[in-house]
């Protein structure tokens, strides 16, 4: 069975929701999601994984969290070149720019993307949002 790693960064709960249903949607897909918060989870442990769904907020003037994720990310980003990565984070304010910085990065680092751009939702994922939390995890598997 093929492990992937769901690794993230929540302070209100919202992104911490969403990593939860992406994993619910790769277990129901056959494979077994590792959920980690990205306190719990070193750079080099996250790298022995091929395939890695990342969430972050947007913060601050839209912008990865800067104290535990950013840092994580920035060790981390040496080491993505050919997984297979799935972005994902909530914001409460504008228009996705740190979800586009964030995977131009993953990107030029060699990983291979998810998707044509991460998983946004505005502010508490809805239940519609968490279908798509759900859905993309499953997708996430056959990639």
């Amino acid at each position: 069975m093929e492990n992937i790693a769901v690794i993230y960064w929540s302070q209100t709960g919202n992104t911490e929701a969403m990593a939860n249903a992406i994993a619910e949607g790769i277990n129901a897909a056959g494979a077994q999601a590792q959920l980690f918060t990205v306190s719990e989870i070193t750079a080099d442990k996250a790298a022995e994984y091929q395939k890695l769904a990342l969430g972050c907020p947007a913060m601050g003037a839209e912008v990865l969290e800067e104290s535990e994720f950013e840092p994580f990310f920035t060790e981390l980003e040496g080491k993505l070149s050919g997984k297979k990565v799935l972005l994902f984070g909530s914001y409460g304010w504008g228009d996705g720019e740190w979800m586009r910085d964030w995977q131009d990065r993953t990107a030029a680092a060699g990983a291979i993307l998810c998707g044509d751009e991460g998983l946004m939702a505005h502010e508490t994922p809805d239940d519609d949002a968490l279908a798509s939390c759900r859905k993309l995890g499953g997708d996430f598997v056959s990639l």
